[in-house]
């Protein structure tokens, strides 16, 4: 009796987690991710010609203590009901390919773009709210990375939907412009509340540290409130505005620009390889 009693139960848990999985993953942000190619090639073999602007690196369910949702798994995770399978993706984003080559290209050797768009796609775009339309999952990204509907050079706030037209790569190119020199380390808060004052919200920046004491900008990340609709539009702060390889915002400094002057006349990847 007992047994039947542990079975049955174990049968309503099976069954409550598939109900959960059909109605999709309980997460509560979309983090959108932009790379900072100057940087992040110094410390990596990047493949030329290097983009000399933000490039996408994804939109990322998360849960709201910045948690990323798992990978959709049909065994452990199925957080969408019969998603579209990466591999079936390419076909279904041949009408807007030449804008994801140019604003979400893979920025390493030995991958193609398309690997990446199949990653970004199996880690992410299966559990969002965009499980069998990846042609829009990829070209909602783009619009929230790109919009230019308004005049960015404004300075205008932009504590406003971003589907009113904020555009979220122009104002970071206009951050980076007018964040004084490039060839001296910035504050991090400086740079946090610079953000802040362009977009109404705190983003989350994360750095790679090539040498020690040496802190290189990677990415900038803004968290969008998820919503019945799609795409996401709002732009919330981050729950953890620094990523890796801080330690204080108020006493950390940031290069926006790796130069050759930071890391004297090693090349970096050389270096950071040969202590492997």
């Amino acid at each position: 009796m007992i047994i039947k009693q542990l079975l049955a139960f174990a049968a309503v848990v099976v069954l409550a987690s598939q109900v959960v999985s059909v109605n999709g993953s309980k997460f509560a942000f979309y983090k959108l991710s932009l790379i900072w190619p100057n940087s992040v090639c110094k410390i990596t073999t990047c493949k030329a010609p290097i983009p000399t602007y933000f490039t996408i690196h994804g939109l990322w369910p998360t849960f709201g203590n910045d948690i990323p949702v798992p990978p959709y798994d049909p065994a452990s995770n199925k957080c969408n009901p019969n998603p579209t399978s990466p591999d079936d993706i390419v076909g279904e984003l041949a009408p807007i390919k030449d804008k994801l080559d140019k604003k979400w290209p893979n920025l390493w050797v030995r991958k193609t773009n398309v690997d990446f768009w199949k990653i970004q796609w199996q880690h992410h775009g299966m559990c969002s709210d965009y499980p069998r339309d990846p042609l829009d999952y990829f070209k909602d990204t783009l619009n929230l990375a790109q919009s230019n509907r308004f005049d960015p050079f404004k300075g205008e706030k932009c504590n406003l939907p971003l589907s009113t037209g904020a555009s979220v790569i122009l104002l970071l190119e206009l951050f980076i412009k007018t964040s004084g020199s490039s060839t001296t380390p910035h504050l991090l808060n400086t740079l946090l509340e610079n953000v802040y004052k362009n977009f109404g919200a705190y983003p989350q920046i994360t750095c790679s540290m090539p040498q020690k004491g040496i802190l290189l900008l990677k990415e900038i990340r803004f968290f969008l409130k998820r919503t019945k609709k799609t795409p996401p539009s709002v732009v919330q702060n981050c729950p953890t505005i620094v990523g890796d390889r801080y330690t204080n915002p108020r006493t950390d400094y940031v290069w926006l620009r790796a130069t050759p002057t930071i890391f004297g006349p090693h090349n970096v990847t050389s270096d950071l390889l040969a202590s492997t």
